[in-house]
């Protein structure tokens, strides 16, 4: 699509197309939480389980064979979308959090030992810290964080020092689910590979909305879902070097992850089955395919192109309200994402009141407590943007919210 054409986009939506209530239309700003599905993501499932609906891997007959076909082609789109090399280093997950969750417990409990340094961040998602908390009190490692600058970004200075201390692995979050932030993720994952670290990336924020490579990243596992990516819930992925995947034992047992089981022991299966135990998420595999290629038909340099222009104005007409504060408001690099407060007034008492507007955002902490307390707030506000919304919804969300201080003043 060689000119974004979004009201074009949004035709492709069924869900925005409605009211929530009388003469109200729908605003949806909450793309970070989950994005909404285009028709042709919900024709592909309703498709299969229509004229396709079996087990994969196991069966022989028509049905079979053309549904594991499906699945199959649906990693190879995977692959292609995020360059990788392989789709056998494409791992079917349900999302972002059981992605890094495998990693923590398959490659962290067999690699890391007592008294190995982590590298985090003050900004992850609590996807990207519980699991390496409980590792933590499981193997008795040590945990350190990468702190968040005033200006929203992560402090490189002591991201350095850090790292003089010999990390046994670095994970982090390629975007800022709270302040928008785009990590040098490049740039962070060479230092950490100098130091000899293995590195992580939460994607989960970053691969719906801009090009990512992890040929061009270098990094050595990559996770994100599907339905921040106009997918289906229920579905995500590990990508993974697959060297790396080798050495790793499985993280589940069961059926299609082994080769041969025996009484007394077994051989796992061969990459990537021996991550993916049981019935898969088939009918959701087949539709982030088709997600895929809706994603590639629009661009992704034109979705972050868009997305960056509505975050910027959004940026400039929030300083039309006095009272409202936005956090990590000068990083330099971010992305379809604005979190703020109304001094005075709860992020919940501002989301439910839009919600009478039609406007639909997210309250609370974003699943990172810790960085919320960093800036001595409970909760925020966000509204986030994607390749739907439009200059006017940013217009109508500044308007309202400019209403709700007028109610609390």
């Amino acid at each position: 699509m060689t000119f974004f054409n979004v009201e074009k986009i949004r035709k492709e939506f069924p869900i925005l197309g409605q009211e929530v209530r009388s003469g109200v239309p729908l605003v949806y700003l909450d793309s970070t939480a989950t994005a909404q599905k285009p028709a042709v993501v919900i024709d592909a499932m309703d498709n299969y389980y229509r004229t396709t609906n079996a087990n994969i891997h196991r069966g022989v007959h028509y049905l079979a064979e053309k549904a594991t076909s499906e699945y199959e082609a649906a990693r190879l789109k995977i692959a292609n979308f995020i360059n990788a090399n392989k789709p056998r280093e494409i791992i079917y997950t349900r999302n972002t959090t059981e992605s890094i969750n495998l990693v923590a417990q398959s490659w962290g409990r067999s690699f890391l030992k007592q008294g190995d340094l982590i590298i985090l961040t003050e900004m992850e998602h609590h996807s990207n810290l519980v699991p390496w908390h409980m590792l933590a009190q499981e193997k008795d490692l040590r945990l350190e964080f990468i702190p968040v600058t005033e200006d929203g970004e992560l402090d490189q200075v002591v991201y350095d020092r850090l790292l003089d201390e010999g990390p046994k692995l670095v994970a982090f979050s390629h975007m800022s689910n709270v302040l928008g932030t785009i990590n040098p993720a490049q740039e962070i994952v060479r230092k950490a590979k100098l130091a000899g670290a293995v590195t992580l990336i939460d994607g989960a924020q970053s691969v719906p909305h801009f090009d990512v490579s992890v040929k061009e990243l270098g990094v050595d596992f990559l996770a994100f879902s599907a339905h921040k990516m106009v997918g289906p819930t229920g579905i995500g992925v590990l990508w993974g070097r697959e060297e790396l995947l080798n050495a790793m034992p499985p993280f589940l047992g069961g059926g299609d992850m082994i080769k041969k089981v025996l009484l007394r022991s077994f051989i796992p299966n061969e990459l990537p089955y021996k991550f993916e135990a049981g019935t898969p998420a088939i009918a959701e595999a087949i539709g982030f395919g088709a997600a895929i290629d809706f994603l590639n038909s629009v661009g992704m340099d034109n979705i972050a192109t868009h997305e960056h222009a509505l975050v910027q104005s959004a940026l400039i007409k929030l300083k039309t309200i006095p009272s409202l504060q936005v956090l990590g408001e000068n990083a330099v690099n971010r992305g379809g994402v604005v979190s703020f407060t109304l001094a005075g007034i709860h992020p919940h008492d501002v989301a439910q009141i839009l919600d009478q507007y039609g406007i639909a955002i997210r309250a609370g902490h974003h699943c990172a407590m810790p960085l919320h307390d960093k800036y001595g707030i409970p909760a925020s506000s966000r509204a986030s943007f994607y390749l739907y919304n439009t200059e006017a919804e940013v217009d109508h969300l500044v308007e309202t919210l400019h209403k709700v201080t007028e109610m609390f003043a």
